[in-house]
């Protein structure tokens, strides 16, 4: 697409009441480039699949459909990636 810009997508896979997915959240949120990606969070509860899937691995986070981070993440690297799409 000519004259648009594609932003990364970034999906936090979590659920309610989950310390770490929480975190993650709040250092995507507190990254300094909330303005170069579009977020979107998804309840695993929500999908059985996805239930199935990431019930003992959240959060976990995608960039692009590409999973990026699993428990934990690094707002440096976060940021890096980002930057490099």
């Amino acid at each position: 697409m000519t004259g648009f810009a594609r932003f990364p997508h970034v999906i936090v896979y979590s659920h309610p009441g989950c310390h770490l997915c929480d975190e993650a959240k709040a250092v995507i949120l507190n990254s300094g480039c909330m303005d170069q990606f579009t977020f979107e969070e998804i309840n695993i509860e929500s999908d059985h699949e996805l239930l199935r899937e990431y019930k003992y691995d959240i959060p976990v986070v995608t960039i692009n459909g590409v999973e990026a981070f699993k428990h934990r993440l690094d707002a440096q690297v976060f940021r890096d990636i980002i930057n490099n799409q």
